[in-house]
């Protein structure tokens, strides 16, 4: 069974950074596409960071420049510098035996982590 749990949410002023860890098991960690999903209260669930196994990696555009996914034996990690208010969100890991890129059509989720950031 996959299992995938986020941790490192928190608030935070604008301006600082935080950093999001998923830990995966259950499955060939190193095959699977991993990403970062955030969903804000009102929106849809948008798609904000993937890495393939091969390690193409993709960013939305409203995070590029300030977001860093990365991972390292069985966690994937988040790297959020230069937070803003509108990046508040519930920020979920997610796998998938293919790559999918930002596609929110992952088939395994993590519960979430509560990520609020204030001006």
């Amino acid at each position: 069974q996959v299992l995938l749990v986020e941790s490192g949410g928190g608030s935070v002023q604008a301006g600082e950074s935080l950093r999001l860890s998923c830990a995966a098991s259950g499955y060939t960690y190193g095959s699977y596409s991993m990403a970062w999903f955030r969903q804000a209260p009102g929106k849809e669930r948008e798609g904000v960071a993937a890495m393939s196994g091969a390690g193409t990696i993709m960013y939305a555009a409203s995070v590029k420049g300030r977001f860093t996914i990365s991972k390292d034996n069985t966690v994937l990690y988040l790297q959020m510098n230069a937070l803003k208010p509108e990046d508040t969100a519930m920020y979920y890991c997610a796998a998938n035996s293919i790559w999918l890129g930002l596609s929110p059509r992952y088939s395994y989720w993590g519960q979430g982590t509560q990520v609020t950031v204030s001006s």
